[in-house]
């Protein structure tokens, strides 16, 4: 697949936060810290790195009064504007210009994040563009119902519906993670109503991803693991040694390559939400959340342009490798920028990611609105 573009660009400061690494993405590199001793911290040794991080911020969307209204706390970073989805309450936020430019953009966050990520994004492209954030169901203050079936199906529909009941025009899709698997997923189910889809270290399967295992030893270790991580009491275990703010604080450190921004204020956001009594059940979804819809599949579905922006340092997901599998399934058309920066560019360089964005925006074919 030949890029349309790719930019090499070199980190600048970085930024605040950073969402878990998400069901279906490749967590190979790189080794968590192992937080306290005993059966607990023998259980998290097992764990692949993604599902370590998940441990400790899984809470980040538990509790919908744990965290702070967005309006009342984070100036400048858009109006609250209560939406319902099927039902359930979802927290959204809206933050335009007086004039608008261009298609509406749709932020969407991932795994154990809320919109709160996208902090440093909001206020610097409102100002051109009318931008909307939403939490996900099961996530930050949206409802968090039980016996909802978590995963990419359900996302994907609740931001195609949001697009279409919300800002009712063209939208440009912007998801990290878990969020850039269901941005694009939401995308090639919009058709028109996607002026484009821009991932940054998106989740998400292929569909070589997929085959079942084979010879005697991976199938006995998908059993077994998949049994063992599936016991309500050492869900539990593990679930208690992670939400430690030492833990949170090494977790995060892992995905930074500049970690000046992982604060107390940063770490508190992620802990206080993962002790209210609902945290746990929302932990306990991510070992059972289906893959989802292979990407290779959605990128034939895609209509609308597509913008790759990588952490190319991404400890969890082999960042090189991933953008390789990206690069032989993606459309010809798609646009590159490669950043030296983690799992969460958005956070971690966002003056970087907000002008390729915005860039990248202002080239995109002139939609019907």
């Amino acid at each position: 697949m030949a890029m349309a573009k790719m930019v090499a660009a070199q980190s600048g400061t970085a930024a605040q936060s950073c969402s878990a690494a998400q069901p279906g993405s490749e967590a190979q590199s790189g080794s968590a810290a192992q937080p306290g001793s005993g059966a607990g911290a023998a259980a998290t040794a097992a764990l692949p790195d993604a599902v370590r991080l998940v441990a400790g911020v899984a809470g980040a969307g538990a509790a919908e009064a744990a965290l702070p209204e967005a309006s009342s706390s984070t100036p400048g970073r858009g109006a609250i504007e209560p939406w319902s989805y099927r039902g359930h309450a979802v927290h959204a936020l809206r933050a335009a210009p007086a004039s608008p430019e261009g298609p509406a953009i749709l932020l969407v966050h991932g795994f154990g994040a809320s919109t709160d990520h996208w902090r440093h994004n909001i206020p610097v492209l409102a100002q051109r563009h009318e931008v909307h954030a939403l939490d996900l169901l099961g996530f930050g203050r949206s409802a968090k119902p039980a016996g909802l079936p978590y995963g990419g199906a359900l996302w994907r529909d609740q931001l195609a519906a949001y697009v279409e009941e919300r800002i009712g025009r063209p939208t440009v899709l912007v998801g990290n993670s878990l969020g850039g698997y269901a941005a694009l997923a939401a995308g090639a189910a919009l058709g028109e109503r996607a002026a484009g889809v821009a991932l940054l270290n998106a989740a998400g399967p292929f569909r070589e991803d997929q085959k079942p295992a084979s010879g005697w030893g991976a199938i006995a270790r998908r059993t077994i693991g998949g049994a063992l991580f599936k016991s309500p009491v050492l869900q539990r275990l593990l679930f208690e040694n992670l939400r430690r703010p030492a833990t949170i604080r090494r977790t995060l450190n892992q995905v930074y390559v500049d970690r000046t921004n992982v604060d107390e204020e940063l770490v508190q956001a992620i802990l206080a939400p993962s002790r209210d009594p609902g945290a746990f059940g929302v932990f306990r979804t991510v070992f059972d959340i289906p893959s989802g819809e292979p990407l290779d599949d959605l990128f034939v579905q895609l209509r609308c342009p597509l913008l790759l922006l990588w952490g190319i340092r991404d400890p969890w997901i082999n960042a090189p490798g991933r953008r390789a599998a990206f690069q032989r399934h993606a459309p010809a058309s798609t646009s590159e920028v490669v950043l030296e920066a983690g799992h969460c560019p958005h956070d971690e360089v966002p003056a970087r990611v907000n002008a390729e964005l915005l860039r990248w925006m202002e080239g995109l074919p002139a939609a019907p609105q």
